[in-house]
Formats: structure tokens, sequence, C-alpha cells
């Protein structure tokens, strides 16, 4: 699997998946342009696998277009765009956990939006690029979550179920021009981002006996994903969702996972 000659934009690209996606990227013959909002994780990422780095919020309305625009201009051409950004910052860490009566707006629309609506307009934006050059792939960063319901993230369990059903809109829509959409489904992976569920008591050793491989997913092994579905070996792919869950969700009546209240 190589990408000699090929460029790729990865959103949220400085740490967990979007970083493991983007060193196998670059270690594979490719240019990579990596967007972040933390500088000194985009520095690093530069300094091991050369890629061109954007510092992009983009939890703020047309960050994303911008993005893609400024991406474009530096690499000439975007074969694959990785749409994989999340997180939430730490002024909305304590309404991250609440049942669908106490869900607050802040996090209800910065899940939307970081989420959701900068998928839409960078995708929406790198279309006609696609189109110019002659095709190209297109990689959303799901969730398990987005298939099936947790307790107390509902914002986040809607929105990566959103993110499910455009990627399907997006690769019928665009398979007559050589434009490839597909978007993958990580289960329990060792995040950053997961790691802020370990603090919940009993959540960690619930979570390890759920999955029948018992253990979490690690980056790296969400972004050999990731690039096979960037990569032509993954030609006649589009439309999917990918599950890596370690078995999760293949179980007959998946346990209810991590009640609290």
């Amino acid at each position: 699997m190589r990408f000699d000659g090929k460029t790729l934009l990865i959103t949220g690209a400085g740490s967990g998946i979007g970083r493991a996606t983007a060193i196998g990227f670059a270690a594979r013959g490719g240019r990579v342009a990596a967007a972040d909002v933390n500088v000194e994780q985009l520095r690093s990422l530069a300094d091991e696998t050369g890629a061109i780095t954007f510092v992009s919020d983009l939890s703020q309305n047309g960050a994303a277009d911008a993005l893609v625009a400024d991406a474009h201009a530096a690499l000439g051409r975007i074969d694959v765009l990785h749409n994989n950004a999340f997180g939430l910052p730490p002024t909305l860490q304590q309404g991250r956990l609440a049942k669908v009566a106490d869900i607050v707006d802040e996090v209800w629309n910065y899940n939307l939006q970081l989420g959701l609506t900068a998928v839409m307009q960078a995708t929406r934006r790198v279309i006609p690029i696609m189109q110019a050059q002659g095709g190209g792939v297109i990689v959303n960063t799901a969730s398990i979550s987005g298939q099936f319901a947790d307790f107390g993230i509902g914002a986040y369990n809607a929105m990566k179920a959103a993110v499910i059903n455009f990627t399907k809109v997006t690769a019928i829509e665009y398979a007559s021009d050589n434009i490839r959409c597909n978007c993958f489904c990580p289960g329990m992976i060792d995040t950053a981002l997961f790691q802020k569920s370990l603090g919940i008591p009993g959540f960690a050793d619930a979570a390890t006996a759920a999955v029948p491989m018992g253990r979490f997913g690690k980056p790296e092994e969400m972004a050999n994903v990731a690039l096979f579905l960037a990569s032509d070996l993954a030609s006649y792919v589009t439309g999917a969702a990918f599950v890596a869950d370690g078995g999760l969700t293949a179980q007959t009546g998946v346990p209810t996972r991590f009640r609290n209240g």
C-alpha cells in the first residue's frame, strides 16, 4: 500500500487516530497537510513527517472552507480528505455526560459544528477540486456510537450517526465522478479523548470486559483502516461504514454500556 504522488488533508491530526494516520500516509510516500488546534502537536508532527501544517479551529463556522482552500493552494491537489477532528474544550467537559433532558445547548451545538457541519463544509469545498483533478477519496471518522445507543452522550451519538449517513449520501452522489467516500467506526480506542472516560468509576474494567478481544484499540490500528480506505486497494469500496471495535458490536445483545445513573 503506497501513496507516492498522492496528497492528504487531514483534520484533528495532532494526536490519536489523526496523528497515526498522517504518519502512516507520509511513511508510504504521500504528502500531508495536517490541521489541528494544537500548535505544539502540529510542530511535532511536522518534524516527524515533513507535513505542511495549518492551525485551524473547525468549531468556528467557515473554518473548514478556508482550510480546504489553503491546503489546496499549498499542495496543488487534494487526493484524500480525512475528516477526523473532534474533541470538547475544557469549558464544556462538565456537560459532556448528560441524559437527554440535561443536554445543554452549548455541548449540543459544539458537537454538531465540529463533528458534522465542519465535515459537510470541508466535503462540499473539496468535491469541485476532486472533480477537476479526475477523482479523489474522502474518509470520515465516525464511531460505533453512531450505530448504537450509549448512555449519557446523546449529542455525540446523534452527530456520529449523521456522519455515517452523510458519508453514504456523498458516496452515491459522486461515484460517477470517481470520488469514493467511506467512513470507519472505531470502538473504544486508547486516545486522549477516550482517556477522559476512564476516570468514571468502574468504566475501565467494564469497558475491557465488554470487548471480546479483551483490550482497547490502538490509534495505529484505526489508522490502518483509514489508510486502506484511502488507498487503491479499496478501489471498489464506497458508501461503507467499516467497524473496527475488537468484536464489541458483533455480539448478540451488545452489553449495556457503562450506565451511570
